[in-house]
């Protein structure tokens, strides 16, 4: 067994979709129409995606946590996210133990995203 996809409900699946590839550098993998709902998946080097769920309700993400993502560089992607898409920084960036450093920030719908950074 394996996990494969967590599922978000979006308000902009293209926006959505544009900042996880350009802030986090994920890649479109697989596009789809189920029912009259769009469906657009990403991911990184792992088999696990995010599949986004275009709904025409207001998006409340308080049913997720955060979604986790690994990164190269927190204060860089920090920077572009606010530059860019006027993300929050929910948390911010802290070395835990000695093997990373981590942020959270807010995507366009509001959901928090992990940043993680490997030191070693």
């Amino acid at each position: 067994m394996d996990v494969l996809h967590a599922a978000l409900n979006v308000s902009d699946i293209d926006a959505t979709v544009d900042f996880y590839e350009s802030v986090l550098d994920l890649e479109q993998t697989r596009a789809a129409e189920l029912d009259g709902q769009r469906m657009v998946f990403v991911g990184g080097e792992g088999d696990a995606e995010l599949q986004f769920l275009a709904v025409d309700e207001p998006v409340d993400p308080a049913g997720v946590d955060h979604v986790g993502i690994a990164v190269d560089d927190v204060d860089a992607t920090i920077e572009n996210a606010r530059a860019e898409w006027d993300s929050e920084v929910v948390i911010e960036p802290q070395v835990i133990g000695d093997e990373v450093r981590l942020a959270f920030i807010t995507d366009p719908d509001g959901y928090h995203v992990e940043l993680i950074e490997e030191l070693a």
